[in-house]
């Protein structure tokens, strides 16, 4: 099972930000807080910031996608996607390990607990 799977969209995504903003890669670690106890949190990642213990997915021509190594357990099987809607664009996951998610969608809840 890949840790990840992303969509042609949301590479092409990754790729337009990262050389948009300069950096290496995309960014993604779960954090707690938020109103279901846990939240996605997105940024950048020079390299040096990467981890050898972290996930890096190279997608070629500039688009790099890291996952924190603590987070990759709740991500283990996500689909992400990009989506175009009427008010507004927005990455899209469906992780198959969240137990719940609050209204608003930013945050998330699991079963087990990060350590």
């Amino acid at each position: 099972m890949a840790v990840i799977t992303v969509t042609e969209r949301a590479i092409e995504k990754i790729r337009e930000l990262c050389d948009h903003n300069h950096k290496y890669a995309v960014r993604l670690s779960i954090k707690g807080g938020g109103c279901a106890g846990y939240s996605y949190d997105w940024g950048f990642a020079d390299q040096s910031e990467i981890a050898p213990s972290d996930e890096l997915l190279n997608f070629g021509d500039g688009a790099k996608f890291t996952i924190d190594a603590a987070s990759v357990m709740y991500i283990l099987g996500t689909e992400l996607d990009y989506v175009h809607e009427v008010f507004g664009s927005q990455f899209q996951i469906k992780n198959p390990n969240a137990k719940s998610a609050c209204g608003c969608g930013e945050s998330i809840s699991f079963e087990k607990e990060i350590a």
